[in-house]
């Protein structure tokens, strides 16, 4: 799938003529941070979580060596060892619940590892990534047998902690949250309390990267894809209104939900950082029969998407380390790719930098040109939008191909009829970065 916003970044007009003053996207400065991802932390991170032996969420929160508690504590650590070396720019938290469930059968204490960076200028918008610490072997009550956990997800715990050696020395408008997250394969609970904590913090949440699975490049059949990452987004928001369907169903947008369009930047910034790295849109919230923690962000209707490997081994997870017909089963070190992980990992530093970076997106793109050859866009200016992107693209189209630079908060379309096209508006900063695009709904 091609992005051509990203990779052209020219204002296309009925004319065919794109302004000189037309912001570029800072490709320079987001190479730079991604630069700052380093292969060897993400190695010794992952060999560091498979030495805890268990992080099954029943396994022991007291033990200093094995099992859950370890692990989290060694996450802390490493988020309070980051922050020491930059001047105490972190802020640790550990919220907790306590929960019971179908595969929690007694109480047990939940913990999340969150480091929250303050933004600058716009501190209460807020940008997560997020991967689980928790892992599991065939049988999803064992907390007693080895459960390395290295790619699920180790992987996704690795990039989190290097997201945050490579963002924190720099200074951004709005916060970035970096979460290790506890209970996930028994049942979402670090996703759950997460969105429980965003809430009751008043985070006017941005955008969930959730990583999980995101360090293997070897699928059953044996082909090798180093060259795809998986993007998988709710096509509609899981909190809307009676009223907000109705209308829906009547003038579309069932592929444009704020999920579906953070996907959409993070594949359009991949395309103009990593050129030879691809993201392939799923138009699903999670893979068949399973889940994420992004899922519990979404139902509250904050933005959140899994981020995936492109081609999932299932030998190596949530199985008992064991060799059978010369088939070797378990979610081991060697099975992560680091410099696929590398990667992965920097993918996450661009988009968490360039949305931080960013003006919010506009919080609602009224659209007028009924009866009309015109389509009018308004919209309410945003904290730090130096201008707008006025984007649109055909209905049956699944990325935005035109787009105009707006210095004023709206727009009008001429000879750009609104039936046939979908239209979203995305806020710029005066630095060139932008904002998820905003879908414009009718009300």
């Amino acid at each position: 799938m091609k992005f051509p916003f990203r990779l052209a970044l020219l204002a296309v007009f009925s004319t065919g003529q794109a302004l000189a003053a037309d912001p570029q996207l800072p490709v320079a400065p987001l190479k730079e941070v991604a630069g700052l991802v380093k292969a060897e932390n993400l190695k010794a991170d992952i060999e560091k979580l498979v030495s805890f032996g268990t992080r099954h969420t029943l396994s022991s929160a007291t033990d200093s060596k094995r099992g859950i508690g370890a692990s989290r504590a060694w996450a802390k650590g490493e988020f309070e060892a980051i922050s020491k070396q930059c001047g105490g720019c972190l802020t640790i938290m550990a919220p907790t619940d306590t929960v019971s469930g179908n595969r929690i059968p007694q109480p047990v204490e939940i913990v999340n590892v969150l480091a929250v960076q303050k933004g600058t200028t716009d501190p209460k918008r807020v940008v997560i990534i997020s991967g689980h610490i928790d892992s599991r072997v065939t049988d999803v009550m064992d907390a007693d047998h080895d459960a390395p956990g290295a790619n699920d997800d180790g992987s996704g715990t690795a990039a989190v902690i290097e997201a945050a050696r490579a963002l924190s020395h720099k200074k951004f408008a709005a916060t970035i949250v970096y979460a290790v997250l506890t209970g996930e394969e028994q049942g979402l609970y670090g996703g759950k309390l997460l969105a429980k904590t965003a809430q009751e913090q008043g985070w006017q949440v941005e955008a969930q990267l959730n990583n999980d699975i995101i360090g293997n490049v070897e699928g059953l059949n044996g082909k090798v894809d180093r060259d795809h990452f998986r993007l998988f987004s709710e096509g509609t928001r899981a909190n809307e209104t009676e009223a907000e369907i109705k209308r829906r169903r009547l003038t579309g947008g069932e592929i444009d939900s704020p999920s579906r369009n953070l996907a959409r930047l993070v594949a359009e910034l991949t395309g103009a950082v990593f050129p030879d790295f691809h993201a392939k849109m799923i138009y699903r919230a999670d893979r068949f029969g399973r889940g994420g923690d992004q899922a519990p962000l979404q139902e509250v209707g904050f933005p959140a998407i899994r981020i995936t490997e492109g081609a999932e081994n299932y030998h190596r997870q949530h199985q008992d380390l064991r060799t059978e017909n010369g088939i070797k089963y378990g979610d081991i070190a060697d099975g992560v790719d680091i410099p696929y992980l590398t990667r992965m990992t920097q993918v996450n530093v661009v988009a968490l930098a360039d949305m931080a970076w960013a003006p919010a997106p506009p919080p609602e793109v009224k659209i007028d040109g009924a009866v009309s050859d015109d389509t009018t866009l308004i919209w309410n200016d945003t904290l730090g939008a130096a201008g707008y992107w006025a984007r649109w693209r055909p209905t049956d189209q699944p990325a935005w191909e035109s787009q105009r630079y707006v210095g004023d908060h709206q727009i009008v379309l001429k000879d750009w009829v609104i039936d046939d096209w979908a239209f979203g508006v995305a806020a710029v900063s005066p630095e060139g970065y932008v904002s998820p695009t905003t879908f414009a709904a009718a009300r």
